[in-house]
């Protein structure tokens, strides 16, 4: 069963492959999404200052009935923060909203602050302040791992050549008709785990034909074939739903693409419109 499942990070903490997203879930309903989700056997949990949700999280988190050392929370840092005593304030702000004693991985939420995502300039000296910090609370045993989110292979070298510790895992946009195959190998060659983020393309999959005919042939849902797509590929999946019969279905992944099928997923063209989710930066890349 997917949800039992895990990967090793470099550091030797086990992570839960199969993760529920909360992003766009608001506050005041992010508590019972949570809860819902740890009773159908989550326990990888996603969230971000950014999201605005941490306080419903860690409701959630405290309220589902299982224990603390049984879930697995993971948060990012502002992508705002570039700066060491900005991170270490954050990083307590992040504790302190949970309501956690400590967070199980923290990421750089981006190598650049979103408003200037566009931008040439790549924030070196910002990301390894605030990396530092990372580094330092890890030390102090306020979070277990650390990593980044939407960094490319110059903003992953930059810490990996000038920093005390390599990250340990990169959060990337990775589904059908858009995967980071050259940013992946780089990420698995130096030890980096690699999670997907929107694996159904934000929805934006739902409708395509040649996926929809390969869902049919396996018997499953579009969803369940895209979950399955970065499963197979080594990667750690992050689905985001409020519903829970969404989380139970995008749970249920214990069949097989034969490699064949996946060379085929692999080659589908790239979608370059995700429609309202593009007035975020990161589907703004393509």
């Amino acid at each position: 069963m997917i949800l039992e499942e895990t990967l090793t990070l470099s550091n030797g903490v086990e992570m839960p492959k199969l993760a529920l997203g909360t992003w766009m879930i608001d506050d005041d309903k992010v508590a019972e999404a949570v809860k819902a989700a740890v009773e159908i056997g989550y326990r990888h949990i996603d969230t971000a200052q950014a999201y605005g949700n941490e306080r419903g999280v860690g409701i959630g988190i405290r309220a589902c009935g299982v224990a603390r050392g049984d879930l697995f929370v993971q948060t990012k840092l502002a992508a705002e923060v570039k700066d060491y005593d900005g991170a270490k304030a954050a990083i307590d702000g992040s504790l302190e909203t949970l309501g956690l004693d400590y967070i199980d991985l923290m990421v750089i939420h981006s190598p650049k602050p979103w408003m200037e995502f566009s931008g040439e300039e790549r924030f070196f000296e910002g990301n390894l302040a605030a990396w530092k910090a990372l580094e330092d609370a890890m030390e102090a045993g306020k979070i277990r791992a650390i990593g980044v989110s939407n960094f490319e292979e110059a903003d992953l070298a930059n810490l990996i050549d000038n920093a005390s510790v390599k990250p340990m895992i990169n959060q990337v946009l990775a589904h059908i008709a858009n995967t980071p195959f050259a940013l992946i190998d780089y990420c698995k060659a130096n030890g980096i785990a690699v999670e997907a983020y929107s694996p159904i393309a934000h929805g934006k999959i739902l409708d395509h034909a040649e996926i929809g005919e390969m869902a049919a042939k396996y018997g499953v849902s579009v969803p369940q074939l895209c979950i399955r797509y970065v499963l197979q590929l080594g990667l750690a999946a992050l689905p985001k739903t409020a519903n829970p019969a969404h989380m139970k279905t995008n749970a249920d992944v214990g069949f097989e693409i034969s490699d064949a099928d996946m060379d085929v997923l692999k080659s589908i063209e790239t979608i370059k419109d995700y429609g309202d989710a593009s007035v975020f930066p990161v589907y703004q890349k393509v």
